[in-house]
């Protein structure tokens, strides 16, 4: 600096037109100067850059699998299968009961069968238009419990007159034949006091109640599912109240019902609860026949 101010102060004795050259020179000097003395360096600031998204990479495409198909549900109807051998065919009828009572839910109740047990039950319903007729075969037990009331009544020969004195024409009226080795004989009565006719009017019902229930609950499975809670209902009625016959040859269909995934729980149930109830009162019968054996 000292040198630059004697260059100044010479400069003073010399011509305008170099004194002129001199200042440009000292202000040139001074604006190269500045930053290094009060300017601080400027930074650029670096702006954020954006990624370039990678290219989508395109999956390696899998093999399809095949189709496999879905099990059937619990709750699904089986397709039941034709069955392989024909129900059994009534020779020729042989027993013959007929029930009538106008007015009656079942105003009308036709049962014929060979001596094998099997043939056929045709009843009217209040509120059905036609009469229904379906297949039956009577168990072994039932079978000889009719035969052996035949029998003490002597049934082909007697004459007896079966009506009860008081009997009431609104109970019904009850049409019983019997046919063997080409004689037929028919005895018709609406309530009677001989036991082994009673019997009979008795156990022919208990084979109606069986029958139509039947015929009944298979419809109701097949068609209205939410109605077997209301048969199974009637079935332990009936059985509690005596109105069934045989009641152990029903196992099998009971154990049937019970695991029928087509039936509502609650019917299923009751299934379960009378199967129970059956060979819990079987198994007693027969420790008592065992007993008086002894």
């Amino acid at each position: 600096m000292n040198r630059l101010s004697n260059r100044i102060a010479k400069s003073a004795h010399q011509t305008p037109s170099m004194r002129t050259k001199i200042c440009i020179l000292l202000a040139a000097l001074c604006l190269a100067a500045a930053p290094a003395f009060g300017q601080k360096k400027r930074t650029k600031k670096r702006r954020p850059v954006k990624k370039t998204p990678a290219a989508a990479v395109s999956p390696t495409p899998n093999p399809t699998p095949e189709a496999v198909a879905e099990p059937p549900k619990l709750n699904s109807r089986p397709d039941t299968p034709a069955e392989s051998v024909a129900a059994p065919k009534m020779s020729k009828a042989t027993h013959i009961y007929l029930f009538e009572r106008p007015g009656f839910m079942y105003p009308r109740i036709e049962i014929r069968h060979d001596d094998a047990g099997i043939g056929t039950i045709t009843f009217d319903k209040m509120d059905l238009d036609e009469p229904m007729e379906d297949s039956i075969e009577l168990s072994p037990a039932t079978l000889n419990a009719l035969n052996a009331a035949f029998t003490r009544l002597n049934f082909l020969d007697s004459a007896e007159d079966y009506n009860a004195k008081k009997a009431s024409v609104a109970t019904g009226t009850i049409s019983i034949t019997l046919t063997h080795d080409g004689r037929s004989r028919t005895a018709k009565f609406n309530w009677s006091d001989n036991p082994d006719a009673k019997f009979l009017m008795d156990e022919y019902r208990r084979i109606s109640n069986e029958f139509i229930w039947k015929f009944e609950m298979e419809v109701a499975r097949e068609n209205q599912p939410l109605e077997t809670p209301r048969l199974m209902q009637r079935f332990s009625s009936f059985y509690e109240s005596s109105e069934l016959p045989d009641p152990p040859h029903f196992l099998p269909l009971l154990r049937k019902l019970a695991n029928d995934e087509i039936l509502p729980l609650i019917a299923r149930n009751d299934a379960e609860r009378l199967i129970k109830a059956i060979e819990k009162a079987e198994a007693k019968r027969l420790k008592k026949e065992e007993k008086a054996k002894d």
